[in-house]
């Protein structure tokens, strides 16, 4: 039975959340969840993968919070994008999943205390619900690039399956570069 491949459907914009050089060769894009226990894990092997390609990968992650069996990832999510208005995204990215079973609207605003943000407009954005429509976005592109769990990769654009293990990650890197390196 052949599956359909996945594209991601929204290249990397302004509001993606980046690490690594702009250049790299290899960009790797997240659809993820801050509640999702699956994430949780993919997050420190994207550290390792991070280090490992150090300076040929560039890696984006995108908010997918899975409401309906994550009552918390929406809050979550919005938490994340507070902090990034602050320039502080990658250290919310990992307080929240460090207190992965901690999620609950007050632990959010201790964490955005503990990380030294501007309370009251951290609290501000988060009772207006400012970045609502950022994180519906991105459900919108991963819901069209046929992302249907997270944590959902996208290696130069083409979906990896991890469902067996996140070793396909690396695999698909490593694949990605030397398709690079015999076309160049």
């Amino acid at each position: 039975m052949n599956h359909p491949t996945f594209h991601l459907s929204e290249s990397l914009g302004p509001t993606d959340h980046v690490q690594g050089p702009e250049h790299a060769p290899v960009t790797i894009v997240e659809y993820g969840d801050f509640e999702c226990p699956h994430c949780k894990k993919a997050s420190g092997a994207v550290k390792l993968l991070l280090a490992r390609f150090n300076g040929q990968v560039r890696f984006a992650f995108r908010s997918f919070p899975l409401e309906d069996v994550h009552p918390y990832a929406m809050g979550a999510a919005a938490a994340a994008e507070c902090a990034a208005g602050q320039d502080r995204f990658w250290e919310m990215h990992d307080v929240l999943f460090e207190r992965q079973g901690h999620l609950e609207p007050r632990r959010l605003i201790e964490y955005a205390r503990g990380l030294g943000l501007d309370m009251g407009r951290f609290i501000a954005e988060m009772d207006a619900g400012i970045y609502l429509q950022r994180i519906r976005g991105n459900q919108d592109s991963g819901n069209a690039s046929g992302v249907r769990a997270t944590p959902t990769f996208f290696v130069a654009g083409e979906i990896v399956d991890v469902s067996y293990g996140l070793r396909a990650l690396p695999d698909a890197v490593e694949a990605t570069l030397r398709s690079r390196t015999t076309v160049d």
